[in-house]
């Protein structure tokens, strides 16, 4: 099973992924699992993935741009059963 991870903070995801279950899974070869980085979509030279909010309020909106490329980069390069989302 291969799982690819779409992150903004590859580095809060790495350490999970070393231990435990997921770690075994990895080592008997059953489980591969890739960080890819927003940033490196990013549609300017500063890494920028986020864009204004709409009505205020707290959080963070994601462009559209970035993830668009990301998943259809990585969707040429294999073909998934299932694309999540999280939000």
């Amino acid at each position: 099973m291969r799982i690819d991870i779409i992150t903004v903070l590859p580095e809060l995801l790495e350490s999970p992924m070393q231990h435990s279950i997921m770690k075994r899974a990895q080592e008997k070869g059953l489980l591969e699992v890739h960080i890819h980085h927003l940033r490196k979509w990013a549609v300017n030279e500063y890494g920028q993935v986020d864009d204004y909010q709409y009505g205020g309020g707290a959080g963070m909106v994601m462009m559209c741009e970035p993830l668009a490329k990301v998943i259809e980069e990585l969707s040429a390069e294999r073909n998934y059963d299932e694309i999540i989302y999280l939000t």
